[in-house]
């Protein structure tokens, strides 16, 4: 091993105290460098900007992932930093280097047909409460496109608390859910036929199942603001709904299991479906940035193109059907 990256690697280990796990990866990073100096016959001290440009092509050509390459890259960074303060290079070679730009991933959105089957899932069971819980979560989640943490914060009614603590509520008179969003943002977003019969159902079922909470553990004071309380007297929590939504999704005959993010990507992709009003789709959302937003007509594009492939003639004789001559 080249003596700078010994002295480096004891200086990441014993005088930043890294994870023993973390100075293995910078190991591993400056190996690799050392591999691609030596094979470009120039000694570490005198690599370029240009060598690490070249190195990073090569990687991404050899089928490196994006942010593999990036993770590389900030282990060469740090190890150039060092130099440079130890007065052993003039400059960091590795700065503005960046590596290739890695697309992101399409949010899952289930089918129009998909999230109807799953909100109209019934179930017989033992706990008529918890059914009826477990369906209105569901119409909030999808029928308003909230987030997991908005859900589980929304209050019974607007209280004083709610306020204080930077909470939601519904308001079923005006047919509307007042939201407490990412960065402390409110936002509207109206309630709809499905999930206003969803909500009217449960909120009776609600208040006896508090009450018989209350006569069991005294001093339910959140939970008893909680439009949605979990069975042990405390207000629901996000892991408590992903794991009541995957159980439901799979007894509804799903494909995959659902998480409710998936269902606020379905929300907007379907909404966007039907409308084509960004502006109004990134106001439901609470995005601050529509380039947020725009992601789902990527999701639109596809249903239309799907739509296409599947019902014009042209369409199907480019899917490769040979003419008769």
């Amino acid at each position: 091993m080249d003596e700078r990256v010994a002295r480096y690697l004891d200086h990441v280990r014993f005088e930043k105290r890294l994870a023993e796990r973390t100075s293995t990866l910078y190991a591993l990073d400056l190996h690799k460098l050392s591999e691609l100096a030596l094979a470009a016959n120039v000694d570490l001290a005198q690599v370029q900007t240009t060598h690490v440009r070249r190195w990073v092509v090569q990687m991404h050509s050899a089928g490196r992932s994006g942010r593999g390459i990036a993770l590389i890259l900030s282990g060469w960074r740090g190890f150039y930093h060092w130099l440079a303060r130890e007065n052993l290079i003039a400059h960091n070679p590795v700065e503005g280097v960046r590596a290739p730009k890695v697309s992101k991933p399409l949010p899952k959105a289930l089918g129009v047909d998909e999230a109807v089957q799953l909100a109209e899932h019934a179930e017989e069971a033992d706990d008529p409460w918890l059914e009826a819980r477990d369906v209105a979560m569901v119409e909030l989640l999808y029928g308003c496109g909230l987030r997991v943490a908005e859900l589980t914060g929304l209050d019974v009614a607007a209280s004083t608390e709610a306020a204080k603590k930077g909470r939601g509520w519904i308001d079923l008179q005006g047919a509307e859910v007042m939201v407490q969003g990412k960065g402390g943002k409110r936002r509207t977003v109206p309630l709809g036929q499905a999930a206003l019969r969803a909500l009217e159902l449960w909120l009776p079922l609600r208040s006896q199942a508090l009450g018989m909470m209350t006569q069991s553990t005294p001093g339910l004071s959140d939970a008893a603001l909680a439009l949605f309380p979990g069975r042990h007297g405390t207000r629901l929590t996000a892991q408590s709904v992903w794991q009541r939504l995957k159980r439901r999704s799979l007894l509804a005959g799903m494909a995959t299991p659902v998480h409710p993010h998936m269902l606020r990507h379905s929300f907007a992709s379907h909404l966007l479906q039907s409308s084509s009003d960004l502006r109004a789709v990134q106001e439901l959302l609470g995005h601050a940035n529509i380039s947020t937003t725009q992601v789902y007509t990527r999701l639109d594009f596809q249903h239309l193109s799907k739509a296409y492939d599947a019902a014009h003639p042209r369409a199907k004789r480019a899917a490769g059907s040979k003419e008769k001559k």
